[in-house]
């Protein structure tokens, strides 16, 4: 064999090496969500569950991203339909300048929902973090998970492999822009949480345990 055919040979096999290590757990990720998908009218015939959580997706001049907004949307009607006692906002709150969870609240307060009814996980920076801490902190066992479709697949994965019985109900309410930049970000964000739950390290924060079947106002950091 010459050595030009032995190198293209070789690169050949290195480059299939790395895209099975990338598409394999991408397929992992998103096949195990199969049947865990639902709609609202199917989360409503859903007994014992223990609350929604709506995962973070940022907010801009103290205003839910368009994408947030329709996470918080669809959270609320899952609250008011009766499919979920209580709500779970989860998102960053890493500093006094960048705040998710208290735009969430306020913005799921100013629509009715008690604000008893409503949890702050003020340490979300991930989604992985975020289920995690749904179990070990707020002591969730069953739980609805909120956000779009195509981050539904990886937060699904994460609490089956975390021990939480989960659904998951989609909040693509509109068309987002930059959709195939996320797609494909997503994959990779797979692969890693792919292998961290192979070893499930802990989140950086967890704390006392918060139950999410007390008074949500336990989690308010204002006065």
């Amino acid at each position: 064999m010459k050595k030009k055919t032995r190198i293209i040979l070789f690169a050949s096999v290195f480059a299939a090496v790395c895209a099975a290590a990338v598409l394999i757990p991408d397929i992992i990720v998103v096949s195990s969500a199969g049947g865990k998908i639902i709609s609202p009218e199917e989360a409503a015939e859903l007994e014992n569950i223990d609350c929604a959580v709506i995962l973070g997706a940022g907010v801009r001049d103290g205003k839910p991203t368009p994408m947030l907004r329709d996470r918080l949307l669809t959270g609320i009607s899952l609250y008011e339909n009766g499919s979920a006692p209580k709500l779970i906002m989860s998102g960053d709150h890493g500093s006094e300048d960048y705040d998710e969870v208290n735009v969430m609240k306020s913005f799921a307060a100013e629509r009715g929902v008690p604000d008893y009814d409503i949890f702050m996980d003020h340490a979300g920076f991930s989604t992985y973090d975020t289920i995690y801490r749904a179990k070990a902190v707020f002591e969730a066992d069953s739980i609805i998970i909120v956000t779009q479709k195509y981050h539904l697949y990886r937060a699904l994965y994460i609490a089956e492999r975390l021990g939480v019985e989960a659904v998951g109900v989609a909040a693509d309410l509109d068309e987002y822009a930059g959709q195939l930049k996320r797609d494909l970000r997503e994959v990779a964000a797979r692969d890693k949480d792919f292998f961290k739950c192979l070893f499930k390290p802990e989140p950086k924060y967890l704390g006392d345990a918060i139950p999410v079947s007390g008074d949500g106002n336990s989690t308010n950091d204002r006065k």
